[in-house]
């Protein structure tokens, strides 16, 4: 089973809308996954426009790819390098510790992540 940045069991990120790389609900990775889509965040609506702005527009539907669009509030598994790209930009968007994969720390310091971590509140 994998771990999360705190040391335990991995938990879910979302399952509506449905998230990961696998498309599993968790921020699990492995060789496939390129963008190391990782990181369990709330995305906000400022970092959507950051990522619009990036290049990446995660608020679009994309129904030939199962992509709902991301609307503030929402669970998503993030690449690590766009949310620490993010966190230095000013809008890195509250993190789930718990369902965030270890590898994450391979991009992010932990005490980020913590600095960062949703509370449960909106």
């Amino acid at each position: 089973m994998a771990a999360n940045v705190l040391g335990t069991p991995l938990a879910e990120c979302s399952r509506d809308p449905l998230t990961g790389f696998y498309r599993d609900g968790c921020c699990n990775t492995g060789r496939e996954d390129r963008g190391v889509h990782v990181v369990c965040t709330r995305v906000t609506a400022e970092f959507l426009e950051f990522s619009r702005s990036a290049g990446n527009d995660l608020s679009t539907p994309r129904p030939e790819f199962a992509f709902p669009g991301l609307r503030p509030g929402d669970q998503w598994c993030l690449c690590a390098a766009r949310w620490a790209e993010a966190l230095r930009a000013g809008v890195a968007p509250p993190v789930v510790l718990e369902a965030t994969h270890i590898s994450a720390l391979e991009y992010a310091d932990l005490g980020d992540l913590k600095a960062h971590a949703w509370r449960g509140v909106d």
